[in-house]
């Protein structure tokens, strides 16, 4: 196990319920198990705020905290981009994240291609929250 990955996990900042919530979805996968919620506050193509709970991996957790930290504050827009880019990610592995996305290299990268389900599981999720 990457410590890199235990420390990302451990910084939980967004790990919370969020009871004013514009979108929401709850996504379990079938894959390994993994659930997660997610919240979003939106306003003005925006997401100002984002809350998630998961009873899951330390990747998916991983992946959650760092997606939260990186959509706050940004445009719907620029998420969905993300969430596009993501997806195809592991199938061609050869893509280079923007400078904006630069953290998720951390998560994205080919030894973690059989944790991938896992780590796609909170962008999935806010994917079916926003087409909520």
């Amino acid at each position: 196990m990457d410590l890199e990955i235990l420390q990302i996990a451990a910084d939980t900042k967004n790990n919370k319920d969020i009871k004013n919530f514009t979108h929401n979805s709850k996504y379990k996968s079938k894959i390994c198990g993994d659930e997660i919620e997610i919240s979003l506050v939106v306003k003005d193509n925006k997401i100002i705020d984002m809350g998630y709970q998961c009873k899951s991996c330390i990747y998916c957790q991983a992946s959650a905290s760092l997606l939260s930290k990186l959509s706050i504050d940004k445009s719907l827009i620029k998420i969905n981009e993300l969430i596009e880019f993501v997806n195809d990610f592991f199938k061609n592995n050869n893509f280079k994240f923007a400078k904006e996305w630069k953290p998720l290299e951390k998560l994205f990268n080919e030894k973690n291609i059989s944790r991938k389900e896992c780590i796609l599981l909170p962008f999935k999720t806010v994917s079916k929250a926003l087409k909520s």
